[in-house]
């Protein structure tokens, strides 16, 4: 509840303002009438448009924003009246009583400011004009209304109200780049403002107040809301029926196309980065205000893109597209050759032999899809031609329904990509690509806007949360075993591996560098869904509660990345842990100014300012938990799925200034759905994080086996990478002073690694969870006993003496289940081998002592 003294300081500003718009309105009075104002005036001064210049990182020109649909004039007489009293009654219903302003609409205005309500302006339409002809209207002084009130008092007298009225609807900007009625009811509507209908005029006078809020393209709630309004005040202006409002209203919004999208009109400029620019316009259209006018009133536009990443990416992922069509259309067309010349003409032979009417139907419908095939690519462009050239309405309607189908059917079976690069340190997009081209036609910006599943790519952000739970370990042995996991409502989940096949046992780290799946849903289980889902809601940025139940099942599933983002959402995921766990917010904006150079939105400075307030809620995850995370993601990139990719890491060596060789350290995950219907690779640098994406626009067809996040994406993404970075110095992942403990372990048993470990790997672990225990399975030469007492992970203690047992080896071998607690007595001293009853590794992973048939497993061939 406001104040009385917030409420006293309001009335006295209100009262302010109007006495000096009184004064004003006197002074102007006063003067208008002496006759040498007329000869002095200068109405053609207006200030010239100027398009808006984006320009990148470098101070590179990307492209201009200026409106290139040209203002179409069209006179007061050739409009329909229910367009003009449509634009009196939304904004000035007085306007024919009034001398160029309103003594009520000011009180009102004033009122509504006392009051904290939104009651409307207080300008009329002849001082809305002189304020967009003559005043800078994005400035809120009474410097700016008493100019606004001079003018409109100088038109008054000069002008007719029709003049002024047909100026105010010719020159008024309407909608992104489109400027008067009859622009933009040819940009919304199709067709011209003296055709329009009563519903479509109600929309299109909105677009007067607000062109980006009221944008029906944009946000049909809103202009819905509105229109509705418009329309009852004619109802109470008398200037139409209740019936007449009712059924424009319904007419309009039953022939309303949804899935439109709102574009400015400027597909002709040069753009060297299409899919940044829209990015950012849609950012502008959030950030300006008022009767701020990116189109025409010649901002500079500061950015974060790097136009020659921006270069490579777009190459990249143009080639990755191309090669993911090709082998789709090679799969798709090897299946249906076999469809055609093989099943079918079976289930017809079947059909006729047996009289199996219902299987015929699968010939039938082959042959309805090759002739529908043939229509919408051959036929349908040439009665598309006729329609045009002969004016046939009708046939031109059936065409359009064909050429829908074909666009649906493009979005079914066209590989689309994307790309985003983020520098980590500060958050600036250095490259952005939406998709395969920018048109009128694909406008879909998939690095920001696409909501698809990211697969195991996802597996780091719950993995994140096990080390943190200290249950877990990079050298925390994991079993590769097929296992049935329950979910809340009792449904049994049977996870698999990529190619079926188990591994058996392995270390943490080597389970996500290598995606193993059933490793990773027993990691879930161990963790549980609370923090898992936790974790990594607060790595992807999603803090409503509604929106975290509705991204995250609370089934296995979820393990293997069962829910919908975008490749933005990845690429600032991954960031955080190049980033020592604080938050990295996507910036593509740093500063704006006007014409004449002044700062008119720092829109960076205001970011950081946030993301100061948040103090230590900025970290997201530990420096710690960040650190050792990127130390098992840079695994995936030395012995995981990235490796090939990579080429085992020689893609990323560099040199420096001085010619002298350095590999530049890399981490990532790639993804790949089940169904194999998308292929992600995010990973990153210490400089900048990339996430790519391949896959379908609609969900339903699979890219097939031989199109994975690794095979796929993680070549677009070295490749990529291994550009952007060269001339870059050599530089190293931060490591925190503290908490962290680096030991070097057994590659097979997780334990501190002894001479005689013959696969040793270097981990990080969060301080106080490394292992304490040398390797008891590896045992250095010098360290032999005659008596030797070896663990193996997963069975008993095996106690023998070495060279009797060695000298006692004898062919043939013994079935297992005889020598089960069996005593063996040596010459020199009695040794028990004690067998457990568990399941033996499979002959690959094991060596077998034929004699006593004792299953002792070794490394793993994965493990090299």
């Amino acid at each position: 509840m406001k104040s009385g003294k917030d409420i006293g300081k309001k009335i006295v500003a209100s009262l302010s303002v109007l006495f000096a718009i009184l004064i004003g309105i006197g002074v102007g009075l006063a003067i208008a009438g002496t006759s040498n104002v007329e000869n002095t005036e200068n109405w053609d001064e207006i200030a010239p448009a100027l398009p808006t210049k984006l320009l990148d990182i470098n101070g590179r020109l990307i492209t201009e924003f200026a409106g290139d649909e040209k203002r179409e004039l069209v006179s007061l007489n050739e409009l329909p009246q229910h367009l003009i009293n449509a634009a009196l009654a939304r904004e000035d219903p007085d306007f024919y009583h009034h001398r160029g302003f309103s003594v009520r609409g000011i009180m009102r205005a004033a009122f509504g400011i006392i009051t904290g309500q939104s009651l409307g302006g207080g300008s009329t339409i002849t001082q809305q004009v002189a304020g967009t002809l003559y005043a800078d209207r994005s400035d809120y002084s009474i410097k700016r209304k008493l100019v606004e009130l001079w003018y409109a008092i100088q038109m008054e007298r000069r002008y007719s109200k029709n003049e002024i009225l047909e100026l105010y609807l010719n020159y008024m900007i309407m909608g992104p780049g489109v400027y008067g009625v009859e622009a933009a009811s040819q940009y919304f509507f199709g067709h011209s403002a003296r055709n329009i209908s009563l519903g479509e005029a109600a929309v299109l006078v909105i677009q007067l107040s607000s062109p980006s809020r009221y944008n029906p393209l944009s946000n049909p709630n809103i202009a819905m809301d509105r229109q509705r309004s418009v329309l009852d005040r004619m109802v109470e202006l008398g200037y139409i029926s209740r019936a007449e409002a009712e059924a424009s209203f319904t007419e309009y919004w039953d022939n309303y196309d949804y899935t439109r999208v709102a574009t400015s009109a400027y597909y002709n400029r040069e753009d060297k980065a299409p899919w940044f620019s829209e990015y950012v316009r849609r950012e502008l259209d959030s950030l300006m205000y008022g009767s701020m006018d990116y189109y025409r009133d010649g901002y500079t536009v500061y950015t974060t893109l790097d136009l020659d990443a921006q270069d490579a990416a777009q190459k990249y992922v143009n080639q990755g597209i191309d090669r993911a069509n090709r082998s789709y259309n090679a799969q798709q067309n090897v299946r249906l050759t076999d469809a055609t010349q093989i099943w079918t003409p079976i289930a017809q032979l079947l059909s006729l032999t047996f009289n199996l009417t219902g299987i015929d139907q699968t010939a039938a419908g082959q042959n309805e899809y090759l002739a529908r095939n043939r229509y919408t690519k051959t036929i349908n462009p040439i009665l598309d031609m006729g329609a045009l050239l002969f004016g046939m309405q009708d046939l031109k309607v059936i065409t359009n329904s064909a050429y829908a189908d074909m666009k649906t059917s493009a979005a079914e079976n066209q590989v689309e990509g994307a790309l985003i690069t983020l520098e980590q340190d500060s958050g600036y997009i250095k490259a952005l690509v939406g998709g395969s081209h920018y048109d009128e036609s694909n406008q879909l910006i998939r690095a920001t806007q696409a909501s698809v599943q990211p697969g195991s790519s996802f597996k780091p952000l719950y993995y994140s949360a096990a080390i943190d739970s200290r249950k877990f370990t990079p050298a925390t042995l994991i079993y590769d075993t097929p296992t049935v996991f329950h979910n809340q409502d009792g449904t049994p989940y049977i996870p698999v591996n990529f190619n079926g096949t188990y591994i058996g046992q392995m270390l943490l780290y080597y389970a996500l560098a290598s995606s193993q799946n059933i490793a990773s849903v027993k990691i879930l289980d161990g963790i549980g869904f609370d923090a898992a889902i936790q974790r990594a809601a607060a790595l992807l940025g999603i803090n409503d509660e509604a929106t975290i139940r509705r991204t995250f099942p609370r089934v296995y599933p979820l393990a293997l990345g069962v829910i919908s983002v975008a490749p933005i959402q990845m690429a600032k995921a991954f960031a955080t842990f190049a980033n020592q766990g604080q938050e990295v917010r996507p910036i593509a904006i740093r500063y704006i100014e006007d014409r004449n150079g002044k700062l008119v939105m720092d829109v960076e400075r205001e970011i950081r300012e946030e993301q100061r307030k948040k103090g230590d809620a900025i970290q997201i995850i530990s420096p710690q938990n960040a650190a050792v995370m990127t130390n098992i993601l840079r695994k995936t990139v030395e012995v995981g799925t990235l490796r090939n990719p990579s080429a085992q890491g020689s893609k990323f060596i560099f040199k420096d200034e001085n010619g002298k060789s350095f590999t530049m350290p890399f981490a990532g995950k790639t993804g790949t759905p089940q169904n194999w219907s998308d292929a992600w690779t995010v990973g990153f640098s210490p400089y900048y994080t990339t996430a790519i994406w391949f896959g379908f626009d609609k969900p339903g067809n699979s890219l097939g086996v031989s199109l994975t996040g690794s095979t796929l994406a993680g070549y677009v993404w070295a490749d990529y990478m291994r550009d952007i970075h060269q001339g870059l110095p050599f530089k190293e992942f931060t490591v925190p002073p503290s908490g962290i403990v680096e030991a070097k372990v057994c590659n097979y048993t997780g334990l501190l690694a002894s001479s005689a470990c013959p696969r040793q790997v270097s981990l990080f672990f969060l301080e106080g969870t490394q292992p304490t225990s040398y390797c008891n399975y590896h045992i250095p030469a010098a360290q032999k006993s005659s008596v030797a007492s070896i663990v193996l992970p997963g069975q008993e203690n095996l106690l023998f003496d070495a060279n009797s047992l060695t000298s006692s080896l004898q062919m043939p071998s013994l079935d297992i289940n005889k020598i089960l607690n069996y005593n063996y007595t040596a010459s020199t001293e009695q040794s028990t081998i004690t067998e457990n009853s568990g399941d033996s590794d499979s002959e690959a992973n094991s060596n077998t002592d034929s004699d006593y048939g004792l299953s002792i497993p070794t490394y793993n061939p994965f493990m090299n």
